[in-house]
């Protein structure tokens, strides 16, 4: 059971801080995240542990963070068997991390380490969770920010559960935040939506989002359309009623259409046939129904893959623990 007493850190005793970073072909840049990582926490009184979760890189990840972690007592290495996608790695770090409070963050430096120091003092205030929010994304294309305020609109007036706007993974939950995700059994993870599914006493720490420090992003254009229904459908059944209200529509469309027609051949006659106008009629809403049956088909394929109750990853090995599935 997740406890339900506020879990202020005592600061006296030292409570251990979970840094959670998944990393996919991220070789390029993990030396100066981690240098960057260490001249933060070497400001506070916390004691440490930086989790770097290896999503199935095909580079040099593994190679680095294994060399990291020889070097570094706190660094600890988690290696998945294949690619699984960040939020199943995200998911991994969150089962595995020990601290008394956690902080997710990617390796590439948009969100900027310093935070964390901002991200520990709401902490000691007693909030579970702190997010960090982008109040400037003049890094990111304008295709991006426009898309993702579109994102964020739609999902948010559709869905039941709010995400802030311009609010990533970066973030500070609290171990009791951190057992009541764990409660969420689901394969299909929308981490964003979890997070704030779960609740808990929030505060908010503005931030300017970074250029990457070096290499590309793995997030393409088709990866971020499909991020996106992920998060719409793991969260809301409205366009599954969209389809209800627009069948009424339609349907009454016709019934009205039809009564005129029957109207106007009983008064005035049979008319020639329209069939181009038929035709037309005919293939539009055989257009609408295709599209009804695909939004009905997204919401069947998460319950195929939800039915199967496959593990959410697969650790091939962890450099402090023995091999686990999850």
């Amino acid at each position: 059971m997740v406890s339900e007493n506020r879990n202020k850190p005592d600061t006296r005793n030292h409570p251990l801080i979970s840094i959670i970073c998944p990393c996919h072909n991220e070789q390029e840049v993990l030396h100066t995240f981690t240098d960057k990582i260490f001249s933060i926490i070497s400001k506070t009184s916390y004691s440490f542990e930086l989790l770097f979760v290896n999503d199935g890189s095909n580079d040099n990840t593994l190679k680095v963070l294994n060399e990291l972690a020889e070097k570094h007592t706190c660094i600890r290495v988690i290696n998945l068997s294949r690619n699984f996608g960040k939020e199943a790695a995200l998911t991994a770090g969150l089962d595995r991390a020990k601290g008394d409070a956690v902080i997710p963050i990617d390796a590439d430096l948009q969100d900027p380490p310093e935070l964390i120091l901002d991200f520990l003092r709401e902490w000691e205030k007693g909030f579970d969770v702190v997010v960090a929010k982008r109040v400037d994304r003049s890094s990111d294309t304008l295709a991006k920010k426009i898309t993702a305020s579109l994102f964020y609109k739609f999902h948010n007036s559709i869905a039941d559960v709010e995400i802030p706007d311009n609010v990533g993974d970066f973030r500070l939950i609290s171990r009791r935040v951190v057992q009541a995700i764990q409660l969420l059994p689901e394969n299909q993870r929308f981490m964003k939506g979890i997070f704030s599914w779960v609740g808990f006493s929030t505060s908010v720490v503005e931030y300017t989002r970074q250029a990457r420090a070096a290499g590309e992003s793995s997030f393409n254009g088709w990866r971020l359309w499909n991020f996106a229904l992920e998060g719409i459908t793991s969260f809301s059944t409205a366009p599954l009623r969209v389809w209800l209200y627009l069948g009424v529509f339609c349907s009454s469309i016709a019934f009205i259409y039809g009564s005129i027609i029957i109207l106007k051949t009983l008064m005035l006659g049979i008319d020639l046939p329209g069939y181009a106008s038929l035709l037309t009629i005919v293939l539009f809403f055989g257009g609408v129904q295709l599209i009804g049956l695909g939004v009905m088909g997204e919401y069947i394929g998460r319950l195929y893959m939800e039915s199967k109750r496959r593990p959410v990853y697969i650790i091939e090995h962890d450099s402090h623990e023995n091999t686990q599935d999850k």
